[in-house]
């Protein structure tokens, strides 16, 4: 009797804030009566995938329910060989998978890293919400810069571009026009990411897959998305597959310090 195969697939997108539709695709090939699972990965970045298997007569060599990071710019990654219990019996199998962009099995970082101030020397910026702000920062590190419509926004470190979101036009003062964020994320060595946002209509000046120096201009500051006014967002964190997001505090040089916590409602100058 030979085996019947009968293949259901799901794919479920957990970073509901995003508007990008992440180029990673999974697929199957048969042989000699095992199923070998693939994944396709065309970003500059890792994706991280988890998989919920169900199998008849088969086993999976990938543990079900387990995490697995498919490298950037890879083609027909092995995720998983199915293999028969019991020959000449029906077989059949289905799984669905949910999926973000990152290492989500990443636990260190570079801690002693230390940022640029995300504007032009010589500039003075005030932080007007900062870490676990009662605004929009609740249990979050992150930043807003006080910066103008059209303010010149620097890198505050090196890394590849991996989103760019620049066609958005409106904003509101709640969560629900987090959906019309313009921003830029980009990844840094360490594996870590750094999401500028807020940034005006077709304010950004990079492309995806694009390395960038610090300091380097990524575009121009505006108030799309969630955001009462304008202003810079600026946040460093590690993603989970379950949309999660793991926010690290980030030190930066001020012409007063060469490492230092930004505090809320305080000013800070960047000298170089």
């Amino acid at each position: 009797m030979k085996p019947k195969f009968v293949l259901f697939f799901l794919l479920i997108h957990v970073f509901l804030l995003s508007q990008e539709k992440w180029n990673l695709r999974f697929y199957h090939e048969i042989n000699n009566r095992e199923i070998s699972i693939y994944a396709d990965n065309d970003e500059p970045m890792p994706m991280s995938s988890q998989f919920d298997f169900k199998l008849t007569n088969l086993t999976s060599t990938f543990a079900n329910k387990g995490i697995v990071v498919i490298p950037e710019k890879t083609k027909k990654f092995l995720i998983t060989v199915l293999k028969e219990i019991k020959p000449n019996s029906s077989n059949s199998f289905s799984y669905t998978t949910i999926y973000n962009f990152g290492n989500a099995l990443q636990e260190n970082y570079d801690s002693g890293y230390i940022y640029s101030l995300p504007y032009e020397k010589g500039k003075t910026q005030s932080i007007f919400q900062g870490y676990n702000g009662k605004f929009s920062h609740q249990n979050e590190f992150a930043l807003d810069f006080n910066l103008k419509t059209g303010s010149a926004i620097l890198a505050s470190r090196e890394g590849i571009v991996v989103q760019v979101v620049n066609n958005n036009t409106q904003n509101c003062p709640n969560i629900s026009c987090a959906k019309y964020n313009n921003k830029i994320l980009i990844m840094h060595s360490d594996g870590t990411f750094a999401d500028y946002s807020h940034l005006k209509f077709q304010g950004a000046v990079v492309k995806k897959g694009e390395f960038i120096k610090k300091d380097q201009l990524l575009g121009y500051s505006g108030s799309t998305g969630f955001a009462s006014g304008p202003h810079l967002h600026f946040a460093v964190f590690m993603n989970r597959t379950d949309g999660k997001r793991i926010f690290i505090e980030t030190k930066f040089k001020t012409s007063e310090s060469e490492a230092t916590l930004l505090e809320e409602g305080k000013s800070y100058t960047k000298n170089d």
